[in-house]
């Protein structure tokens, strides 16, 4: 099976679905279902027809009105854009523009949606990272009330929300859910299969390091892989060009950022323990105390940003960035190295994006095998000397859908639609053979998915593992996602190129956060669960104390471990 977005947008011209609607009812309905969903559904064909008549039926109040709503620019989005948003107007009569920008452009706008009242957008797919934002601010509506009250004539009875994966990350600590997950990705280690099987390089690997070449469980081991492959003449796999061990990438752009809290830091062991996010310290180095309220992010008053964990981090990611890595990649951002592993001469990246599958399944690519599968495979990534059992592994980003108390009740009704229309049981399972951002526990089980996995280089056997639950989003620790965002790759993007070093980075970083904290805390807004500083103490006083901040560590180089990917694997199953 090898679906892509051009193909399924050829389907949606040939349905007339792309030039609007000529009229709205079950007759558009059918030839959808027919001519875009097939058997990609969980849903039997007569239970497709049901939900689709439910939308016919709660959409006629708003026929003929135009919506418009946002999301960042990833394959799954285009295929809401160019295909699903043309179908949903031809069924319902709702005239939707489904705009893709930039991820921080869409910060941006909901920004500006909460400072100024204007209604912006009806509605937007904004990364759940804002859950803290959302549940302290109260500028968008808890679905869970909305559901329940006004918004019931045009919630679907089949939504099940208990088939969601994600909605432990967009619940906030008041129970209430205030957005509804759209598409997922996790953050895993990318590594070249073939290449690590290949017997001349384990031989050669375990004369130089006295241990089996295999998926590194600890930093130190993906150190000593990454040097190992690098500048390492692989002629006789047939590999032509120079190898790199490692993958990143490290320009002063908003998708530095990115790459420390989603989340470099918890890797390294930054954090408390905990899930889904540490507590008291989170990812992001901010501590809270028993009422959830931020109380500092420097050491000083508790937290864990300039701690010695952090350092450590961003020293080794600098370290391997000039070391191991292709030299464009210093200059390049997230979007711009994404695709580089796939060009087939890279061993490894700790840090990569299961958003970036879909691209790196293409027949034609230098890590394609003809049979259709994969050279490369993905697995959980290391994590540094100062993490322990229980303490945040990895990142997942879940792009949810949002409505903002400042859209009109009738715009959110239409648009809160549209909304469960791309994410409903119907659509979902060939949603996610299009863009592979699996949201719901049925698609991932759905047999569709047992056929294509051996294709999709693990992906399949993570969301079906327990696994998955220990990579989570930015969690409620962080009071307003917009503000504190901003300082990190521009601190962080001191160290990177040489201007500071990484303490002093993580110094001006930690204190400028706690200037946001000092200002809402001043301002009041957030109320009880608004930032309320802790006093400044000793730095030695809090290391001092179990858990994080963590005192550094005599030696940072711990023995390196391996495992066998086809005994992670089984360890899944």
């Amino acid at each position: 099976m090898n679906l892509s977005l051009k193909s399924t947008t050829a389907m949606a011209l040939a349905l007339g679905l792309a030039s609007g609607p000529a009229f709205a009812g079950m007759d558009e309905a059918r030839a959808f279902l027919d001519e875009e969903i097939g058997e990609l559904s969980s849903l039997t064909r007569e239970e497709q027809e049901a939900e689709m008549q439910f939308f016919v039926d709660a959409a006629a109040p708003f026929q003929g009105m135009e919506i418009k709503v946002v999301s960042e620019t990833i394959t799954t989005h285009e295929y809401e854009s160019q295909v699903l948003a043309p179908a949903f107007s031809a069924i319902t009569g709702i005239q939707v523009t489904h705009d893709l920008i930039g991820e921080g452009d869409v910060v941006e706008k909901l920004q500006t949606q909460m400072q100024s009242g204007e209604n912006i957008y009806d509605a937007y797919i904004n990364d759940s990272d804002l859950i803290g934002t959302h549940w302290r601010y109260q500028q968008v509506r808890n679905l869970t009330d909305w559901m329940a009250n006004e918004g019931a004539d045009v919630t679907l009875p089949t939504l099940d929300i208990e088939d969601f994966i994600g909605t432990e990350f967009t619940t906030a600590p008041d129970g209430k859910l205030y957005q509804l997950p759209d598409q997922q990705f996790a953050n895993l280690y990318w590594f070249r299969y073939d290449w690590f099987n290949d017997e001349k390089n384990k031989a050669d690997f375990q004369e130089a390091y006295g241990y089996e070449l295999g998926v590194p469980v600890n930093w130190s081991a993906y150190e000593d892989i990454a040097e190992f492959f690098t500048g390492r003449d692989l002629s006789h796999m047939g590999v032509e060009g120079e190898v790199f061990g490692n993958m990143d990438y490290g320009k002063k752009d908003p998708s530095l950022g990115w790459r420390y809290t989603d989340a470099w830091m918890s890797m390294a062991g930054m954090g408390s323990e905990g899930e889904p996010n540490g507590l008291p310290v989170d990812e992001w180095g901010i501590r809270v105390n028993e009422n959830s309220q931020p109380v500092g992010s420097c050491v000083a008053r508790g937290g864990a940003t300039n701690s010695p964990a952090a350092v450590y981090a961003v020293t080794k990611a600098i370290e391997w960035l000039n070391k191991y890595s292709p030299p464009a990649a210093a200059g390049m951002t997230f979007s711009e190295a994404g695709p580089i592993p796939a060009q087939g001469n890279v061993a490894q990246q700790m840090f990569w994006y299961t958003a970036f599958t879909a691209a790196t399944v293409e027949p034609d690519l230098p890590v394609m095998n003809e049979d259709g599968t994969p050279k490369w495979r993905m697995a959980p990534s290391p994590h540094g000397v100062y993490w322990t059992e229980g303490t945040k592994i990895g990142y997942q980003d879940v792009g949810s859908w949002t409505l903002m108390k400042s859209t009109p009740e009738d715009r959110a009704k239409a648009a809160w639609l549209y909304a469960q229309f791309v994410t409903s049981k119907t659509v979902d399972v060939k949603k996610a053979h299009v863009g592979l951002t699996f949201i719901r526990e049925s698609t991932i089980q759905h047999e569709s998915f047992t056929e294509r996995a051996p294709r999709l280089g693990g992906l399949v056997e993570f969301y079906r593992s327990p696994a998955r639950t220990q990579w989570s989003p930015t969690g409620t620790n962080v009071p307003d996602y917009p503000k504190l965002a901003q300082l990190w790759w521009q601190n962080i993007g001191d160290a990177m190129s040489g201007a500071k070093t990484p303490q002093e980075a993580l110094d001006a970083l930690c204190e400028d956060q706690e200037d946001v904290l000092a200002r809402l805390e001043r301002a009041g807004i957030q109320g009880d669960i608004g930032p309320k500083l802790n006093e400044e103490q000793d730095p030695e006083y809090w290391l001092s104390q179990e858990g994080s901040p963590k005192a550094k560590l005599e030696n940072e180089d711990e023995e390196p471990i391996t495992i066998s990917y086809d005994e992670l694997i089984k360890s899944w199953q």
